[in-house]
């Protein structure tokens, strides 16, 4: 028996499965999500990406598994500046808190039980000394003894144990070439790490679905400012806020995309990576939004966007040879390097005039805003042009374009070249927008 909606997913999934293969991934888990649970769905979406070709560091924080070493040892936290200041005893628990974890995290990897989605998969785990650390020193007059930062990431011998297809777990603790032990933040960590490999992907798994912003909207897709600016407004998670500096930092430095993903959620992580869609945030150094002239390469994705629209009699049919003769007036939105609209203007300037014609947007993306952000690019290049008014003729959606400025008119109203043309079986109405 076929699952259609099974083969739809492979079918979305398969162009993330061959772009991502052989790039690399830094992952970030806090010790809050990990104190959670969850372990054995975060592992198993791990194996799976190991398995897929993906390069994957892990790299794991352990916070209030500290504060609970400390409770049982009796000693109490101190904090300056909102770093834990890290004294002798506290740097022990510190090691004993982040070598439990450890334990258990490379025991959850390491599972390949029957009938499990792990079997056979016999990940390796590689560790080791690959971050390279230095005291923070004294601050405002507080010296914060074993807190320390990240100095240099041996990229190296990262490197080499990726190549041999093992994921590299690595820790807030990190150790001075004098030999001592730092005490780290799991964010800066994971952010130095990233940029030094040159990474593809900085994930960090946090409670929550992504940056919820200080008026509860949840932001999918955003570029690095857009982020910075939410931050400097205010966000509610503690764990958002802690990685939010770090994402944006890492995707000004070269990493090509920072996640925010939800850890609470189980295979949060794959849809996010893997579905047009997502389920997260995803920052950008740039906008994800670009408007482009199109080119005749674009002409298949062009043909894929209206046809759903033409089988519902919204748009009328173009063949690809139409397209390909008319490709030069047509725009495209590409969203994270994907066209997900089009748009064409044709031009009748003898009359002053342009039609705006085949709108179309795809159906995961109606609610983006993208078909706005069209419509008033052909304004712009109308008014370029020194056209002074637009005109669309269509039979379903006249309602949503009087939304936007256009006006009812008769067929009178259009350039005689365009009248002549016109399909009275169709019945198209008129609207005209001045400019």
């Amino acid at each position: 028996m076929l699952h259609p909606d099974f083969v739809l997913a492979f079918r979305e999934a398969a162009p993330y499965i061959n772009a991502f293969r052989g790039k690399t991934f830094v992952v970030a888990v806090n010790g809050e999500s990990l104190a959670r649970g969850n372990l054995y769905g975060l592992a198993q979406d791990l194996n799976l990406l190991v398995s897929l070709g993906v390069r994957i560091v892990l790299v794991h924080g352990a916070r209030p598994q500290i504060d609970e070493q400390l409770r049982l040892r009796g000693i109490a936290r101190h904090f300056h500046q909102g770093r834990r200041v890290t004294d002798g005893p506290t740097l022990e628990a510190v090691k004993s808190a982040v070598g439990g974890l450890r334990h258990d995290l490379e025991a959850f990897l390491s599972m390949g039980m029957p009938n499990s989605p792990m079997h056979g998969a016999h990940l390796r785990v590689a560790g080791g000394n690959f971050v390279t650390a230095q005291p923070l020193g004294v601050i405002d007059g507080v010296d914060m003894q074993y807190s320390g930062r990240v100095r240099k990431i041996d990229t190296e011998a990262i490197n080499e144990r990726l190549n041999r297809g093992e994921l590299v777990l690595t820790s807030l603790i990190g150790y001075s070439p004098t030999g001592e032990a730092f005490n780290m933040t799991m964010e800066e960590v994971a952010c130095h790490t990233a940029i030094e490999l040159k990474a593809e992907k900085l994930i960090f798994l946090v409670q929550g679905h992504g940056l919820v912003d200080a008026d509860g909207v949840l932001h999918n897709a955003i570029s690095a400012d857009q982020a910075e600016a939410i931050y400097q407004r205010g966000i509610s998670s503690e764990e958002c806020r802690l990685s939010l500096p770090y994402a944006i930092r890492a995707t000004r430095e070269g990493v090509v995309r920072s996640h925010l993903v939800s850890h609470d959620d189980d295979g949060a992580l794959l849809v996010e990576l893997f579905t047009d869609y997502g389920t997260g945030t995803m920052i950008a150094r740039d906008s994800l939004v670009k408007i482009r002239e199109a080119s005749i390469e674009d002409v298949g994705d062009i043909l894929a966007l209206i046809r759903p629209l033409q089988e519902q009699g919204i748009l009328i049919k173009r063949s690809r040879e139409h397209l390909e003769m008319q490709i030069r007036n047509y725009s495209v939105l590409e969203h994270d390097d994907r066209i997900a609209a089009c748009v064409a203007m044709l031009p009748f300037p003898e009359d002053g005039m342009a039609e705006l014609a085949c709108l179309a947007v795809s159906a995961d993306r109606r609610n983006s805003g993208f078909g706005d952000l069209l419509v008033q690019h052909v304004e712009q290049r109308a008014r370029l042009y020194g056209y002074k008014a637009l005109f669309i003729l269509t039979t379903q959606t006249a309602h949503w374009f009087a939304e936007r400025g256009f006006v009812a008119a008769n067929i009178e109203q259009l350039p005689q070249s365009r009248r002549e043309l016109y399909n009275h079986n169709r019945r198209s109405k008129v609207l005209i927008k001045a400019l």
